[in-house]
């Protein structure tokens, strides 16, 4: 009788053992939406991809595309979340790390955000809309806030104190190194287009920024700088 309960108990109903396949099918699928929508947002961009492209390129019919995820808004704009938030945790990680210089920091970050808009060239785009129509919850999601709390900021504050720059507020720094970084992605079908620039020799340009932003920050961080 014990013995009949413990095998009940430990061995799983060929019940239950249908109910995990299909769990691990439901998630097997949900991530092969997810993972051929980001690669067709990536290359061919939101507008230009439809969801019969995704289930496609996912090997699935329209259908459970639909099932999964009712539309290819959100369906963006889970996978564009998601790759936000774990690139925020690794931005939180940086800006906290208190082994770390101002100037150190400033060179990973740019490293890291450039190689992931080279990756995710729609991201920025993505980020102005929820800006714009939702920025409490993109703010909410992305823990914003946390950077102006972080050990940098507090960095940042110490150093212009130093350097005796009295008047100029440390966000104007985080604004101008997230600016450069991300501008010369929103801007890259115009800038391509006006310099004949192939995509090749647009990516080396964002491959020279690397090396260069780091400088142009350390510029503005000069002794007695103040406004004019």
């Amino acid at each position: 009788m014990l013995n009949s309960f413990l095998f009940a108990w430990f061995v799983p109903t060929d019940q239950a053992m249908t109910a995990k396949k299909k769990i691990s099918r439901d998630l097997s699928t949900e991530e092969k939406i997810k993972k051929a929508a980001l690669k067709l947002f990536t290359k061919k961009g939101y507008a230009a991809t439809r969801t019969r492209d995704i289930s496609a390129e996912a090997g699935i019919n329209l259908a459970l595309l639909n099932y999964y995820f009712r539309s290819k808004e959100k369906l963006f704009e889970l996978v564009m979340t998601e790759i936000l938030q774990n690139f925020f945790t690794g931005i939180k990680q940086i800006f906290n790390d208190e082994e770390t210089s101002v100037e150190e920091k400033v060179k990973i970050f740019v490293a890291r955000y450039t190689a992931l808009l080279k990756k995710q060239p729609e991201l920025p785009l993505f980020i102005f809309q929820e800006i714009r129509l939702n920025p409490d919850r993109l703010a909410a999601r992305m823990g914003v806030r946390q950077v102006f709390s972080s050990f940098f900021f507090i960095q940042l504050e110490r150093v212009m104190v130093e350097k005796e720059i009295h008047d100029i507020h440390p966000i104007h720094y985080i604004m101008n190194m997230i600016g450069m970084c991300v501008f010369p992605f929103i801007g890259a079908p115009l800038f391509r287009h006006a310099l004949g620039l192939s995509d090749k020799r647009y990516k080396e340009l964002m491959d020279e920024r690397v090396e260069l932003i780091p400088i142009w920050m350390q510029a503005t961080m000069k002794k007695g700088q103040r406004r004019r």
